[in-house]
């Protein structure tokens, strides 16, 4: 029976233009009815988050910045910070690659030094507070990842940069230009296994989606895993189901499928 589920957001809950369907708040109550927990598993920032769920923001769960930070009911459950030496050491490597601009992540607000335009747009849609600084060193936060902004591609150009890391740290290319930095400890899949601890929940009990290789550890996390159809190909081969694409309301239409809704 299934008890909790997760979903990711861009790619996966959210259609390219990062809305949220409206037949899902109706899905959402008939759920709530049968006592079934919904958490949103995000790269997003957790202001974000809340935001786009500001009417039932007390009734569901946060895992936000890739797992580096979960939340519930405006209380923080669970929080992975960065040793702040190391952030900026990544920090100067990220500012020599080409086409790539910095967010800084922190607990409060996200940081840019950077007002082009471009990139500035690429940062609305997933950072509700973010705040342009002179210099990124000067910020005094507790940091929970570093998000590069790569033009050219994070998979093909910034990543290479950050490879030789992967064995001390998480990189994570969590879309088409994003890039993420956090600790190696620091992912949906950990925060999911925290809250279902919490929550007294196993994986047998728990449904998960998602769409992009930072929800490797989400879909591993619940034993009910969907990818998106339209998801990386990678997730595809780790996810037990398919589901319909984002644009195809897919999570919504499965769910609905699997309750009987």
């Amino acid at each position: 029976m299934i008890k909790l589920i997760a979903t990711d957001m861009d790619g996966t809950l959210l259609n390219s233009k990062h809305e949220i369907n409206p037949e899902f708040w109706e899905v959402w109550e008939k759920l709530r009815a049968k006592n079934i927990t919904f958490a949103c598993a995000s790269g997003r920032q957790y202001y974000n988050l809340v935001k786009k769920f500001e009417d039932i923001k007390d009734d569901i769960y946060f895992i936000a910045e890739n797992g580096s930070f979960v939340a519930y009911k405006g209380e923080i459950l669970h929080i992975n910070t960065l040793e702040r030496k190391k952030t900026f050491e990544f920090i100067e490597l990220a500012r020599k690659i080409d086409g790539v601009n910095i967010v800084l992540c922190g607990k409060n607000s996200a940081y840019i030094e950077s007002n082009d335009s471009k990139f500035i747009e690429e940062v609305k849609p997933y950072y509700e507070k973010f705040e342009i600084v002179n210099s990124l060193e000067e910020v005094e936060d507790d940091f929970l990842k570093i998000a590069l902004c790569d033009f050219k591609n994070s998979e093909e150009n910034s990543y290479k940069y950050f490879k030789e890391f992967e064995d001390r740290y998480k990189i994570t290319v969590s879309g088409g230009v994003w890039l993420d930095i956090s600790n190696l400890d620091a992912n949906k899949g950990n925060a999911m296994r925290k809250l279902q601890g919490i929550l007294g929940i196993t994986p047998k009990e728990t449904l998960v989606f998602g769409d992009y290789l930072n929800d490797v550890e989400l879909l591993e996390s619940g034993e009910h895993s969907y990818a998106m159809e339209n998801a990386h190909p990678k997730l595809k081969e780790i996810a037990k189901n398919i589901a319909k694409s984002n644009e195809e309301n897919g999570v919504v239409e499965k769910i609905k499928e699997l309750f009987e809704l």
